[in-house]
């Protein structure tokens, strides 16, 4: 049996997961995404960390799909035309129009996507932006139609009669494999209505929108991929307007994840690096 010499790790893992505490009953849970205002926590949400089997799909990607996990592994991208990921405007004119296409390409029926923001995550001390070590959902079913009208007034009220949804695009920006703080999710047909928690998201605007924490559930079956290039593609779907109604075969549309310490992990292991893009997709 021949034994592998990659420091990547890979395989089956335990690792310590962050979890929320519901707050409550009657409190709002919230979130300031950048400075709370004077005598406010930045949140109000109690983490309960928990050990989790997470489990590599590396070798068996073609599994898992956005209709019965809300997340699907898209692998062997061409390059893409945008090079340094450093200036948000270069990244929305060569960056976006590749990932508006990936989208159309792989999520049947697709038949528009709006791409309303992305998020830069880098290793550095420095970084406003670092791997986020907490189970969460970037947004729910009230925040999706929020989302709707305040990008797309003018055609909400048509786009909202098919399906629609919000996918985030991951990739790495590492030279090279992944191997620090891989990424984590959960299979939304794992996924629970009690395990899901709404976060009032402040932003600075005043603009309030709503992310979900996780309650640790031992039903939920964790995932990750082991030494993900920048070749892949992971789509994460946050909402599912199909995962809602009755019978249409969609389990949830939701996917938990969250950044994780893989204790197999070198200690100078090059930090994770990565964009997310977030999208509103809309057909069929």
């Amino acid at each position: 049996m021949a034994i592998s010499t990659s420091p990547i790790p890979h395989g089956p893992v335990t690792a310590t997961l962050n979890f929320s505490h519901p707050p409550a009953a009657g409190i709002t849970a919230f979130n300031y995404v950048e400075t709370p205002p004077p005598n406010s926590p930045q949140r109000n949400v109690e983490t309960n960390p928990q050990p989790v089997p997470i489990e590599d799909i590396r070798g068996r990607e073609s599994e898992f799909t956005l209709d019965k996990d809300a997340f699907q592994l898209i692998r062997d991208v061409p390059a893409s035309s945008e090079k340094s990921f450093a200036d948000d405007a270069s990244i929305a004119a060569h960056y976006y129009p590749e990932v508006e296409a990936l989208l159309l390409s792989h999520i049947p029926g697709a038949t528009r996507v709006y791409i309303f923001d992305h998020t830069i995550r880098r290793a550095s001390p420095s970084s406003p932006r670092k791997a986020v070590l907490s189970a969460h959902i970037d947004q729910t079913a009230a925040s999706t139609l929020q989302r709707v009208h305040r990008h797309l007034p003018s055609s909400a009220s048509t786009l909202l009669q098919r399906r629609y949804r919000i996918v985030n695009v991951w990739r790495s920006l590492n030279p090279g494999p992944v191997e620090a703080q891989p990424l984590a999710f959960a299979s939304s047909a794992s996924l629970e209505d009690k395990d899901v928690i709404p976060v009032e998201h402040r932003y600075p605007s005043g603009y309030v929108g709503q992310t979900a924490a996780i309650a640790h559930n031992p039903a939920q079956r964790w995932y990750y991929c082991s030494g993900m290039t920048g070749d892949e593609r992971l789509l994460l779907e946050c909402f599912d307007s199909e995962g809602v109604r009755e019978g249409s075969g969609v389990k949830g549309g939701r996917v938990p994840h969250s950044a994780f310490e893989d204790p197999r992990t070198r200690p100078d292991a090059e930090g994770r690096e990565s964009i997310e893009v977030r999208c509103l997709v809309f057909g069929p």
